[in-house]
């Protein structure tokens, strides 16, 4: 597509944006203490009112500033390390993971031991307790305490991605939680209340839809925070966090890249830009019964011009993706490239009998992206889908809004999405939104994909221990996805993040889901 075309394409589709900067009231802070403020859980990374870290989807990047799990990725996303685990090994079968366990407390005084280790991986394998991560967890055969600091888990197969799964399973205490009943754990006013965990910072209170505010824990084995008070304000959007910092009432957020551009040559802000992780698809609803005929979908996807998207919306900041993977290693050469082809399409969907599947009817298009970009994205997409006979409707919504439909079974809410999908650091972690075992309510496999080979790679790949030997399991995944389009991969941008330079020792990296991964909270301070 021309340049000029898309932008007349873009101007006549943009969504009219009407950006909300309401003030929301800050708590005022002693003048002897040391506060950093952020916007923790603006954008794609965060997960705005959530406090369960077993239902959490994105926002641990906060979460790990008070809960923390057995191992967590290094700042550069690397390699795994211990966290609550001060060491940990894998048995020559690839089944057997022992941990051994730092000596800490909670933040009420008890003790952290392995008595807790089992209670929340028990916890977090039970689809009833509403976790995320039964599914992924489903392979553990037992899980055993020898002593209070040692605790061995067991799994029924090999599984390459248990320890990058465990990064984002935050321990829980046993001894405050063990007597609820599973069934109504997940809403419990706990998590909002008075939640413990062994972090460097201790809940103190959430004003509702307005922040959560957390206090130095005295008690750290890390030692004390150097700040006495960590806050996270909520924001109706990236905009509105913006100027938030710009006014100087708070020091990070998430940014756009539009707006993290106007920052850049400030000596007063640092702008930290890095890979999102994260590929972003348009998501097929296998249920919906619309998208059954692979040629409707391959006409998506040669009706979509990705280059002109991602050159005019994204500034160039973000790569192609023809399967789920952009990494050179995971990705064979012999791919469909899905080349922009606005009559292929046309022909595509004629050849598919688009007429009587759903003619022009309107197509409900879910996402949880609330930003001005995804907003002009999905605009200009959707312009593009119309020029070949595809008539959908974009709606944005809040993450527990969106998350609370595409886990239901009500099909015609949602029969497609635009959403995005960790793809990285461990390649495994596309598989909990793309293999048959993962749809929920066990796992989010959220648009019921259901193909047989594409599982088989998946599996296969999951299972291979010989480091040598894996990026080629994942080639093939790459390939399935390629061939059957269970969903149409658009891209992996670049994210953003601004940093007041009042902070010293503060370290964020755009990571998927908001991490976690090293960060030492503890070490975060402001100056005067």
């Amino acid at each position: 597509m021309h340049r000029r075309n898309f932008g007349r394409l873009l101007a006549a589709a943009t969504f009219a944006l009407a950006v909300t900067t309401a003030m929301v009231p800050a708590p005022v802070a002693a003048q002897t203490e040391k506060t950093i403020t952020g916007g923790f859980d603006v954008g794609p990374g965060g997960f705005p009112g959530n406090f369960n870290p077993q239902t959490a989807t994105a926002g641990f990047t906060w979460l790990n500033t008070y809960f923390e799990p057995l191992v967590i990725y290094t700042s550069d996303l690397s390699k795994l390390v211990g966290a609550l685990a001060s060491d940990f090994a894998v048995g020559e079968d690839n089944l057997t993971y022992t941990f051994k366990l730092v000596e800490t407390n909670w933040h009420d005084g008890k003790p952290f031991t392995s008595a807790d280790v089992k209670f929340t991986l028990e916890l977090a394998k039970n689809a009833e307790s509403g976790s995320i991560f039964a599914a992924r967890l489903a392979g553990i055969a037992s899980i055993e305490t020898p002593d209070e600091h040692t605790a061995v888990v067991k799994l029924n197969k090999p599984n390459s991605a248990f320890l990058s799964v465990l990064s984002q399973v935050m321990m829980l205490p046993e001894h405050a939680l063990s007597s609820m009943d599973v069934k109504e754990i997940a809403k419990n006013p706990w998590w909002s209340t008075k939640p413990v965990g062994t972090g460097p910072f201790k809940f103190t209170k959430y004003v509702s839809d307005q922040y959560v505010e957390m206090a130095a824990y005295d008690g750290y084995r890390g030692g004390r925070p150097k700040v006495d008070r960590l806050i996270n304000r909520y924001f109706a959007n990236p905009a509105a966090a913006v100027s938030a910092l710009s006014a100087g009432e708070i020091q990070f957020t998430f940014a756009e890249p539009d707006d993290a551009k106007t920052f850049k040559g400030n000596d007063n802000f640092r702008v930290i830009e890095g890979d999102s992780y994260v590929v972003n698809y348009i998501g097929f609803n296998h249920r919906a019964g619309i998208w059954n005929d692979l040629r409707v979908r391959q006409a998506v996807m040669h009706a979509i011009d990705r280059n002109a998207i991602i050159s005019s919306l994204f500034g160039g900041a973000a790569k192609l993706a023809n399967c789920g993977y952009v990494a050179p290693q995971l990705v064979p050469k012999d791919l469909s490239d899905y080349a922009y082809d606005p009559q292929k399409a046309k022909d595509l969907l004629a050849e598919a009998g688009w007429e009587k599947i759903n003619g022009d009817k309107p197509i409900p298009w879910l996402t949880y992206y609330n930003t001005p970009q995804v907003a002009n994205v999905m605009a200009a997409i959707q312009a593009m889908l119309a020029q070949v006979g595809i008539n959908v409707v974009p709606r944005a919504l809040d993450v527990p809004s969106y998350n609370g439909i595409v886990r239901s079974e009500k099909w015609p809410e949602f029969p497609l999405v635009y959403a995005g999908l960790q793809n990285g650091p461990n390649p495994a972690s596309l598989n909990v939104g793309l293999n048959t075992a993962q749809i929920p309510p066990a796992g989010n496999n959220i648009m019921r994909v259901e193909m047989p080979q594409l599982t088989e790679a998946l599996n296969t790949a999951m299972a291979e221990t010989d480091p040598s030997q894996a990026d080629a399991k994942w080639q093939q995944v790459c390939r399935e996805m390629n061939a059957q389009l269970p969903w149409s991969p658009m891209w992996v941008a670049s994210r953003y993040g601004v940093v007041s330079g009042k902070l010293q020792d503060f370290f964020w990296t755009p990571a998927p889901g908001g991490g976690p991964f090293v960060s030492h909270p503890e070490k975060w301070d402001i100056a005067p």
